[in-house]
C-alpha cells in the first residue's frame, strides 16, 4: 500500500491464472481500510475509486471478465472496470505500459510552452530563453523519465522532436540547419543520454545510501575479479519475470 499525497494506492502482482485468488486478497484489504475510514468518521468514495490492469496484451487476454466487485456496505454493491489510461503522480499509465497517452499529453504541453517562447524570442537574449527552456520544458522531459527506459524508440524519437524544437526556438536556428552542433552549444544532453543520466543517478544513489530499500534489493553486485578494472563495481543482469500488477486507487 502506498500513501501519496491525496489518495491511497494498492499494488499486487499476480500471474494471469491467480486473479481471482489476488482480485479477493486485494479487496479484502479496501474492506479493512473502509471499515477503518468509517471508524474515524471518514468516508471510502467509489465515485473516486478506479483500478487498472498492467500486462503484456497476450497475459490480458488471460483474464475474460477483469471487473471487481465492491461491496462497502450490506445493501449497496459497486461494479468497477478496468480504466486506461490512469494517471500517477503527474505519470499516465496505460495497460501495456507503453507510456504512448503520456508522451502526447506531454508534447502537447511541451509544443505550447515553445510556441509561447518563440513569440517573445525577438526581445530576449540568448541566456534568458535557454533559463526559461530549461526550467520549464526540460523539466517536463526530464520529470520521471527514467520510466522511460528502453521504451519503444519511436516515443523517444517524438519527445527528441520537442527538445529539437525547443533548442531551434532558443537558438533562432533555421530547420534546415543540424541539430546536433546546437544541442552541444546549448550544453544539452539529448532525450536518451537523459533517460540513462537519470537511472544511473538513481542506480548509484540507491547503492550508496541502500535507500529505498524496495529498490536495493532488486540489484545484485557482480563478485570483483582479479584484474585490472577489478576495483570497478557491476551489476548483475536479473532474470525478467513477466507478471499482471493490478492496481486499485481510493
Amino acid at each position: 500500500m502506498r500513501r501519496p499525497a491525496d489518495d491511497t494506492q494498492l499494488f499486487i502482482s499476480f500471474s494471469p491464472n491467480s486473479f481471482s485468488e489476488s482480485k479477493d486478497h486485494l479487496l479484502n484489504v479496501v474492506k479493512q481500510i473502509s471499515s477503518l475510514m468509517t471508524s474515524n468518521l471518514l468516508c471510502l468514495n467509489p465515485l473516486k475509486t478506479e483500478f487498472t490492469l498492467i500486462g503484456l496484451r497476450e497475459q490480458l487476454k488471460k483474464i475474460p471478465d477483469p471487473s471487481i466487485s465492491l461491496k462497502l456496505d450490506s445493501t449497496l454493491t459497486h461494479t468497477f472496470t478496468p480504466t486506461s489510461p490512469v494517471r500517477n503522480l503527474g505519470v499516465i499509465f496505460d495497460q501495456n505500459l507503453s507510456f504512448y497517452d503520456h508522451i502526447t499529453h506531454l508534447s502537447r504541453a511541451c509544443f505550447m510552452h515553445i510556441r509561447d517562447l518563440q513569440r517573445i524570442r525577438p526581445m530576449l537574449d540568448l541566456k534568458t530563453p535557454s533559463t526559461i527552456a530549461t526550467s520549464i520544458v526540460h523539466a517536463k522531459l526530464d520529470y520521471c523519465n527514467s520510466l522511460l527506459l528502453n521504451t519503444d524508440i519511436t516515443h523517444i524519437s517524438r519527445l527528441q522532436a520537442i527538445q529539437t524544437a525547443l533548442a531551434r526556438a532558443v537558438t533562432k536556428t533555421p530547420k534546415h540547419h543540424h541539430i546536433i552542433t546546437v544541442l552541444k552549444k546549448l550544453c544539452w544532453l539529448k532525450i536518451p543520454e537523459r533517460i540513462e543520466y537519470k537511472a544511473v543517478s538513481h542506480t548509484y544513489n540507491t547503492l550508496q545510501s541502500s535507500q529505498p530499500s524496495y529498490i536495493r534489493q532488486l540489484f545484485t553486485i557482480q563478485p570483483p575479479r582479479s584484474t585490472r578494472s577489478s576495483s570497478a563495481l557491476t551489476l548483475l543482469r536479473s532474470s525478467v519475470t513477466s507478471s499482471l500488477n493490478l492496481l486499485i486507487t481510493l
